[in-house]
């Protein structure tokens, strides 16, 4: 089963995505993509496309509930990373939520996240799909 995010992508639809200008690639390696954002005012960007209406952010490549994925997803601002989707990690997300129902979509519920049991759960790999290094064998004693 796939992440429910995958199949998703309403809340890139939803809200302006606004952040420090720390963030662009022009001043910070592996920041935010400088052509994909916008000047919003003396101290913030934002994602090209969710400033005005309609909303939709630039980096999003998806067909709204059928497949979704962000283009830039290792060098997204900080406020997608801050934006959990709904019981993923043991709670309700309002924002989820509310994205998901103005595209008619069911919010998650906890049944979503069950095929993630401990044995297919690599404790969150980072953005590069790589998974955390298991800790070293100890060789048992004789």
């Amino acid at each position: 089963m796939l992440h429910p995010c995958l199949t998703c992508g309403a809340c890139c639809t939803q809200y302006r995505v606004a952040f420090h200008w720390m963030e662009s690639d022009e001043v910070t390696e592996g920041g935010v993509p400088h052509q994909l954002t916008e000047r919003l005012d003396a101290h913030r960007l934002c994602m090209r496309g969710t400033y005005s209406d309609p909303i939709r952010c630039v980096a999003l490549d998806s067909e709204i509930g059928v497949y979704s994925r962000c283009s830039i997803h290792p060098n997204r601002p900080s406020v997608c990373r801050e934006v959990d989707a709904s019981w993923e990690y043991g709670k309700a997300s309002s924002q989820c939520d509310r994205a998901r129902i103005a595209h008619g979509m069911a919010p998650l519920t906890l049944a979503d996240w069950r095929w993630r049991d401990d044995a297919d759960n690599d404790d969150h790999p980072d953005d590069s799909g790589n998974s955390p290094s298991s800790p070293p064998n100890t060789p048992v004693a004789a």
